[in-house]
């Protein structure tokens, strides 16, 4: 099985964007370029609050870690958790300074409502198998929580899942190791997107995002005179 190094890492969050919008991603995670909108905004709060590695709960048999760094050298991919229940089990792993034994339970925040695409159980499946790496340990299922409903949804990481999360990483590396930026045909999903004024996909024709902007810079550059 192949082993990426650490250099070779994608952000594991990325995957959102990648199953919304394949170009999306690459603007953001290829060509670096970002916008916020109110979406983004709000969802960067909740997150920041889940997140909060300040706030530390223990309530009977439940440890609760918010903001856990996780890995996989076999995805390539590091990111965040937001939340990660560690549930005193009789079959589960072992915990520092903790006694018995726990089961580990990954929980993602997300701002709306469930999604009519699998990209939030992409993305949980992703923490889960980079969780499952580190602690040598199975996981079989997750939860995603979302702020519109303000309730839990579980999600089986079955065998399916697991694959199509790998199968999307996979494409992900290998756009990221050409420095290829998609091309998409306009849908309404453009409008609720963050980058349509970079994006530009009815002006740019064949050119990238960042073609687009260097040539209008050259454009402007060339009616300077240099003194």
């Amino acid at each position: 099985m192949k082993r990426y190094s650490e250099d070779e890492y994608l952000m594991l969050s990325g995957i959102q964007h990648f199953v919304f919008c394949r170009r999306q991603w690459a603007l953001i995670h290829i060509e670096q370029q970002w916008e916020e909108n109110y979406r983004t905004v709000d969802g960067s709060i909740m997150h920041q609050r889940a997140h909060d590695d300040t706030i530390h709960e223990k309530r009977g048999d439940l440890i609760i870690a918010r903001g856990l760094a996780v890995s996989s050298p076999y995805l390539g991919i590091s990111g965040e958790c937001d939340v990660v229940e560690f549930r005193r089990s009789k079959n589960g792993i072992i915990l520092p300074g903790q006694e018995g034994e726990f089961s580990v339970t990954p929980v993602e925040y997300k701002r709306g409502s469930p999604k009519s695409d699998d990209s939030d159980k992409l993305q949980l499946a992703a923490q889960t198998m980079c969780l499952e790496d580190m602690l040598c340990c199975e996981i079989p299922e997750g939860y995603l929580y979302y702020g519109e409903t303000r309730r839990r949804t579980k999600v089986d990481i079955n065998d399916e899942l697991r694959k199509q999360t790998q199968n999307i990483l996979q494409e992900m590396h290998e756009l990221f190791h050409k420095g290829y930026t998609p091309k998409v045909k306009r849908t309404k999903a453009c409008n609720a997107c963050s980058l349509k004024n970079i994006c530009l996909p009815a002006l740019c024709g064949k050119k990238s995002a960042s073609e687009y902007v260097n040539s209008h810079l050259n454009e402007g550059n060339s009616d300077e005179e240099i003194t």
